[in-house]
C-alpha cells in the first residue's frame, strides 16, 4: 500500500503521519516526567520537529506514588498553556490521565467520577509491571458498564505476559484498545518488549501509537531510531491506526 508518510532525508525520523501523541508526562512537576515549564517546552518542541502537531498528554494517576486528580492535573495544564503562550506557540495540547489500575481506581468507578479520556469515553489505563493483576478484566468490565472505552498503555512492556500471551486475547475480547509505545519497536527497553511488540503486531493488535515520553532520553533515543520508521510506516499503512482521529 502507498505510505502516507511524506519524503524526508533518507534515514530520518518522521512521525508527522501520526499527528497526535496520545501518551506522554509533559505536564510539568506531577509525576516523573516533565519537572518544569521550561523543560516541558522544551520536549515539546523536539517532538514537533518529529513532525507531532499536537498532544494529548497523560499524567500518571497512581495513589501513593502520583496522587494527582482533576484540580492538579488542571493546574498543571494551566502552568503549560501559559507557558506557550509566553513563547508564542500555538501548539495544541490536551490533558488526560494514564491511570494506574488500583483500589483507588476502583473507587472512582464506584463513585462514578469522571475520568479523564483520551477522546470522548477513550481511558488510558495501565497496571503492574511487576505481576499479574489480580481483578484486571472485572475493572476493565465495570469501565466499560461506566461507558467507557478501555485502552491499555504499552502491553508489549509487560514482560511477564511473555509466558501468558493468552491474556493478550482475552484483553482484546474484553474490548480493550491497545496502545504500543514507539520506543519498544527499539532494543530501548529490551529485548522482551521488542519481541511482543512485533508478536501484537503480527496479531493486528495494535491500535494506538505513543512516545510515552518522560524526559530527554526518551527524546534523544526517538531522534537517533530511524530503523523504527519501516515499522511505523507498515502500522500506518494497514489502515488500523487510530491516532488521526484524535
Amino acid at each position: 500500500m502507498f505510505s502516507i508518510f511524506r519524503k524526508k532525508n533518507s534515514g530520518s525520523v518522521d512521525l508527522s503521519a501520526l499527528g497526535t501523541d496520545m501518551h506522554s508526562h509533559l505536564l510539568p512537576g506531577i509525576d516523573d516526567g516533565s519537572p518544569d515549564g521550561a523543560t516541558s517546552l522544551e520536549l515539546i518542541k523536539g517532538l514537533q520537529q518529529l513532525g507531532y502537531q499536537q498532544f494529548v498528554t497523560t499524567p500518571h494517576i497512581m495513589w501513593g506514588v502520583h496522587q494527582n486528580d482533576t484540580d492538579s492535573i488542571g493546574n498543571a495544564h494551566r502552568q503549560l498553556q501559559q507557558s506557550l503562550q509566553g513563547e508564542r506557540m500555538g501548539v495544541p495540547v490536551r490533558a488526560a490521565a494514564e491511570y494506574f489500575l488500583d483500589d483507588h481506581f476502583d473507587g472512582l468507578l464506584r463513585k462514578d467520577v469522571p475520568l479523564l479520556t483520551i477522546k470522548d469515553n477513550w481511558v488510558l489505563v495501565e497496571f503492574s509491571f511487576v505481576t499479574t493483576p489480580m481483578n484486571v478484566k472485572e475493572t476493565l468490565f465495570e469501565m466499560q458498564i461506566k461507558g467507557y472505552k478501555p485502552i491499555l498503555a504499552h502491553p508489549e512492556r509487560y514482560n511477564y505476559l511473555v509466558s501468558r500471551k493468552q491474556w493478550y486475547d482475552e484483553l482484546k475480547e474484553a474490548g480493550c484498545y491497545f496502545q504500543l509505545n514507539l520506543l519498544s519497536l527499539t532494543s530501548y527497553y529490551g529485548k522482551i518488549p521488542q519481541e511482543l511488540a512485533q508478536y501484537l503486531i503480527k496479531k493486528k493488535y495494535i491500535d494506538l501509537l505513543g512516545t510515552d515520553l518522560h524526559h530527554q532520553r526518551h527524546l534523544d533515543a526517538l531522534r537517533s531510531s530511524s530503523s523504527l520508521m519501516d515499522s511505523v510506516k507498515s502500522l500506518l499503512d494497514s489502515g488500523r491506526i487510530l491516532n488521526s482521529s484524535l
